[in-house]
């Protein structure tokens, strides 16, 4: 078995068993996904953190249809460009961040700690413009929200979750890759 296949198998079981990919703290809802596709890209490639982004959103896009995460899941999810495309770029964008610094940079710490956050943030970003883009016509429909109301919900959301997940992505990539890219090197 290689290591791209047990990444996936790690998404398959993110996504499946309640309390392993999303950590439920009081009202929010943290996403640590990411950090595993965030870890795919730095152990294997920009190509493989993709593909294992692509893992986790066309498994987003089919919990849409099959078993939603949430109530409005089945609204914004079913849009693969919502679901499957930020969940590329984090994978992707983390690859091409990591693998640009890694060798520019003397604290290596400073480098997994950059890529966490930010790959962390791609996937929020991107998520939450997309919603923006194509649900705010929808807004009261899907959130119960006017119009003019979603565009501050989605930046209380970028800022409560989206900040948590980041600090969280920054602070566990570094904990876990760093033996890892020991381990790798001796391979």
């Amino acid at each position: 078995m290689n290591i791209l296949t047990i990444f996936i198998a790690i998404i398959l079981i993110q996504t499946s068993v309640p309390g392993l990919g999303n950590l439920p703290i009081g009202p929010l809802s943290i996403t640590i996904i990411p950090i595993t596709v965030v870890l795919a890209a730095i152990l294997l490639g920009t190509k493989d953190g993709a593909i294992i982004g692509a893992t986790w959103g066309i498994i987003t896009f089919i919990r849409a249809f099959w078993w939603p995460t949430s109530p409005i899941a089945i609204y914004v999810f079913i849009n693969p460009l919502v679901s499957i495309f930020p969940r590329i770029m984090t994978g992707l964008v983390s690859g091409l961040i990591f693998h640009y610094l890694y060798n520019k940079v003397d604290k290596k710490k400073w480098v997994l700690v950059i890529t966490g956050m930010i790959g962390s943030l791609v996937n929020t970003v991107l998520l939450l413009s997309l919603i923006y883009l194509f649900y705010r016509g929808n807004a009261f429909n899907i959130y119960h929200l006017q119009v003019d109301q979603l565009l501050p919900y989605l930046l209380g959301v970028a800022g409560t979750n989206g900040v948590i997940e980041a600090i969280l992505s920054g602070i566990l990539v570094p904990v876990i890759a760093t033996p890892l890219l020991k381990f790798k090197s001796k391979m």
